[in-house]
């Protein structure tokens, strides 16, 4: 349980749970009535439908006795496992603690298979059945939530599935990609080139993947294409993958393909963060998943 932030808000769940169960005692003994043989029951003077009255009768002793008993667990449970305030129960359990013990038991049942896994290169691995079934489990945890459960991505993540990496579909770029995560940023442009040049620039982008384009406007787009946007993408559009710069000369867009995306991705520029999974997945269970990652792409190859 978290530490509060003052004493106070841990006497303020302990006082008025143990008044709260104690209270509770007196109230349900006092409910432990008994009806005499061959004496009416008190009529409490509701009625119904004309003739149907309400009588007090005492509660089931069955009834009564469910209660005590609910009252009785609650007041061992609480002695023994945390639910009063900072107080962590006199078996010192924890959520923490069973999870640290899961971890642990985990690490030491599936620990030796993925240090036998580590010690294959990606390629080899990428072909293991075994460990391909052990790598989808692992994206389908850690992964599937952005990429999706099939891997083809979604606007804004990448799609697994093809030969378009931004930062490298080699083997070891991927495992590098999964370890360290990537930090993708398009700064805006229009407070520099204003919305005609925003425009023009976007008439050269889709000039530069051969579609439809206005050519008096790609024209003028292209000066300020290789003055503000070549240092990234590269003279040729092509991308640069040491910067996670997509190619601009093919037609797989991330953001949206179309020019109202175009421009809006030039206008506002564009934040994309993959998070590091090293601390909590570590170097093993990283090799095996990148092992899958690539398999994918290698499916699309063969395709």
């Amino acid at each position: 349980m978290a530490d509060f932030v003052s004493g106070f808000w841990n006497w303020f769940i302990i006082i008025p749970t143990v008044i709260g169960i104690v209270a509770l005692f007196p109230l349900i003994f006092s409910n432990r009535g008994t009806k005499v043989p061959g004496e009416e029951a008190e009529k409490t003077g509701h009625i119904w439908d004309g003739d149907l009255e309400e009588y007090n009768n005492p509660l089931p002793g069955w009834w009564l006795n469910m209660f005590i008993i609910t009252l009785v667990f609650g007041i061992v449970y609480l002695v023994l496992y945390p639910g009063l305030g900072n107080f962590t129960g006199m078996l010192g359990w924890s959520s923490k603690g069973q999870y640290e013990a899961q971890v642990e038991k985990a690490e030491a049942d599936y620990g030796p298979l993925y240090k036998k896994y580590a010690a294959v290169n990606i390629e080899t691995l990428a072909k293991n059945p075994d460990a391909l079934k052990t790598g989808e489990r692992l994206y389908a945890n850690y992964c599937s939530g952005c990429h999706g459960s099939d891997a083809r991505g979604a606007k804004g993540f990448p799609n697994l599935r093809d030969q378009n990496w931004l930062y490298g579909g080699l083997p070891d770029q991927i495992k590098t990609s999964i370890v360290a995560g990537r930090n993708g940023v398009m700064p805006p442009w229009e407070a520099v080139i204003g919305a005609d040049g925003v425009r023009d620039v976007t008439e050269y982008v889709l000039s530069l993947s051969g579609r439809q384009h206005d050519v008096g406007a790609a024209t003028k787009g292209k000066v300020q294409f290789d003055s503000l946007c070549a240092a990234c993408h590269g003279a040729d559009g092509k991308g640069n993958q040491a910067l996670g710069a997509p190619n601009l000369t093919d037609r797989i867009w991330q953001y949206g393909g179309s020019k109202e995306s175009i421009i809006e991705t030039i206008n506002l520029g564009r934040n994309g963060q993959m998070p590091a999974h090293k601390d909590f997945l570590g170097e093993d269970r990283i090799h095996v998943l990148a092992a899958y990652v690539y398999s994918l792409s290698q499916e699309y190859e063969k395709d």
